[in-house]
Formats: structure tokens, C-alpha cells, sequence
């Protein structure tokens, strides 16, 4: 690659010396013909323009022959037939055989390659994940509709007893709710992965803010009998107070969901040792297993409906959790096993 590179500078400079030599060559002989003999600074740089002019006609020409073109052809086609395949949204393609035909990273035709190659992969990521998202997103919504659909279609019948006409009314209105909250947890996630979302941090009470939440969920957890083991520290932090409240609604309600009736929610907030904030909720609900535990912050992600804590849920609340946390640039970490309830730590930096 060294001798490549040396032969070409000196290729280059030939080429340069032949052009300013011919430049000179011919302003002497205009200026004996016209009997003229201008400045040495005029006659420098007519002879350099000259030069300049000669010397870039030359590589003109020089890239005009076939055997050039041919060549720049030979290895530009590769690359524009996969610009093309990703255009028309194939992103299959592995240009590193193509690659292997130049020694060296420093070849510039390498570095296109390469990164053509990493553009397909991501393209190609990108497009799994979209296709994944739509799915799911179509799984989730034709559920409630056909439930929707079905039970509307019962009502038409005439012999239906009042209790069966309002017990297919409250199947109707509860599955309408469930359609509402996908869209609005469907359009919250899409502004959290957004790079616009403004982010207001303003310093408030943390345990203020619990307090409050625990407290509006009274008839949730109240209806079930559940013991709420409270004990809060005296903590200020620097956060967005709407999204932090966001992230305490979505980890209580997960816990009141998934705790049987007479169970036990344990709700703490303190300072850590290296002055973070920790918020820890735990519960005795299901709990859930190591491959639940993996995938648990994953959109839409569902595992076997009769152990899955999210079975009732979209799948959303815990993603969203997880986007809030990160934009404040804090960690978030689940505890859990089958029958022994589960554990979920938020520490904000």
C-alpha cells in the first residue's frame, strides 16, 4: 500500500512538472512571437495559470479513457447495486468478499464498504424492529375489537335478559378502556423515543410525591385488602415531576395487579451510601421466572398468559418506565421468582 501511494505521488508529480514545463514552453514562444517581454510576477503567473489549466486537462482526459473508466466501474458497481437492493428495503447484503479484494483499511473504497455494510445492518435492525412493532401492535388492538365487535353483534338479540345486556355492556366498556390506554401508552412511548422530548427538572419533594400516589390508589389497593408497608425518607430531588410520577403509577399499579387479595406492598425511599436516591417497591404478588425477568422491558413483551405478570396489561408500562428512568440518566432493577412476589429498585443519580 506504501509503494502505492509513493508511485502515485510521483505519477502525480510528473504529470504536474510536464504541464507547468509545457506552460512555460508555450507562454516563451507567444511572448517571441508578440516581441513582448512582461513583468516577472505577470509572466509567473500566466505560466502558472497555464500550468493549473494544462495539468487539469489533462487528468480530464486521462479519466475519460475506457481502461480508467472501466476500472472506477469494476469497483463502483458492487456498492451502487447495494445502495440500490437497500433502497427497494433488501437489506440483505455482505459486501465483505467485495472487501477482501483491497489490502488494507486505508483503501478509500474500504471505508465506503464498510460502511455500507454497517448501514444495511442497522437499516435491517431497524426494519425487524419496525415490522415486530406493527405486529404487536395489530395483535393488541384486534383483541379489543373483536371483543367489541362481538358482544355489540350479541346485543341485537331481543331475547336477552337485562343482566345479560348489561354484563355484555360492561365487557364492551371495559375493552373500549383498554383500546384508550394502549393508544395513549402507544403515543407516550413514541414521544419518550423521541429527541425532542423537553425534559423539566425542577427540584420538588420525592417522598411528597409518593405519598400522594399511594394515597390516590387507596380504592385499588383498599379493594383488595392489601397491606401497604410504607416508610419514606425526607428526600429532595432534581427531576421532571410529571415523569417521575409517571414511573411511581406504572411500578404500584404493576404491584396492587399482580398481588392477591390480603397481600403485602412495600413501598421505600431513601438516601444510598454514595448519595443517590432509592426508591424500592416490592410486593407479594406472582411474581415472575429468569426469561420474564430478561425480556421485561420490552414492548409488548408477554410470556405464558397464566404466569405473566403483564398478562392483563399491553405491555407498555414497564418499557415506559424504563425510557423515564434512562432520561434522567438513573438505573432501574427487578428482583422476582415464581411465588415469592417481586422487587423493583429505581436509583436516581
Amino acid at each position: 500500500m506504501e509503494v502505492k501511494r509513493i508511485a502515485g505521488f510521483l505519477t502525480g508529480a510528473a504529470s504536474l512538472l510536464a504541464s507547468w514545463s509545457l506552460a512555460f514552453w508555450i507562454t516563451s514562444w507567444i511572448y517571441n512571437a508578440m516581441h513582448w517581454s512582461p513583468p516577472e510576477l505577470i509572466r509567473q503567473l500566466i505560466t502558472s495559470l497555464l500550468g493549473m489549466f494544462l495539468f487539469g486537462c489533462g487528468m480530464y482526459l486521462i479519466s475519460k479513457i475506457k481502461f480508467v473508466q472501466d476500472r472506477h466501474e469494476k469497483f463502483l458497481s458492487p456498492i451502487i447495486q447495494a445502495m440500490r437492493m437497500m433502497a427497494e428495503g433488501n437489506f440483505s447484503i455482505d459486501l465483505t468478499h467485495y472487501r477482501n479484494q483491497f489490502k488494507g483499511r486505508e483503501h478509500p473504497y474500504t471505508k465506503i464498504i464498510d460502511s455500507v455494510n454497517h448501514m444495511a445492518d442497522r437499516l435491517g435492525e431497524m426494519e425487524e424492529m419496525r415490522q415486530e412493532f406493527i405486529s404487536n401492535v395489530s395483535h393488541e388492538i384486534q383483541s379489543p375489537l373483536t371483543s367489541i365487535s362481538g358482544f355489540a353483534h350479541a346485543l341485537k338479540n331481543e331475547n336477552l335478559t337485562l343482566e345479560e345486556r348489561n354484563h355484555y355492556l360492561q365487557i364492551i366498556e371495559t375493552e373500549s378502556l383498554r383500546l384508550s390506554k394502549l393508544s395513549d401508552n402507544l403515543l407516550k412511548l413514541t414521544t419518550l423515543e423521541s429527541d425532542h422530548i423537553p425534559v423539566e427538572l425542577k427540584s420538588y419533594r420525592l417522598d411528597h410525591q409518593l405519598r400522594r400516589i399511594i394515597l390516590a390508589s387507596e380504592p385499588q389497593w383498599a379493594e383488595k385488602e392489601l397491606e401497604m408497608d410504607i416508610l419514606l425518607d425526607t428526600i429532595t430531588i432534581t427531576a421532571d415531576r410529571d415523569l417521575m410520577e409517571q414511573v411511581w403509577i406504572n411500578l404500584l399499579h404493576n404491584s396492587i395487579k399482580f398481588t392477591p387479595q390480603g397481600g403485602t406492598i412495600t413501598v421505600r425511599a431513601a438516601e444510598t451510601d454514595d448519595h443517590h436516591v432509592a426508591v424500592q417497591i416490592r410486593d407479594t404478588g406472582i411474581g415472575m421466572g429468569e426469561e420474564t425477568r430478561m425480556h421485561v422491558f420490552e414492548r409488548f413483551y408477554k410470556a405464558d398468559q397464566s404466569r405473566n405478570r403483564n398478562a392483563e396489561g399491553n405491555g407498555l408500562g414497564l418499557p415506559i418506565v424504563k425510557k423515564i428512568v434512562d432520561l434522567h440518566k438513573g438505573s432501574i432493577q427487578v428482583r422476582s421468582e415464581f411465588g415469592e412476589g417481586t422487587e423493583v429498585t429505581v436509583v436516581l443519580h
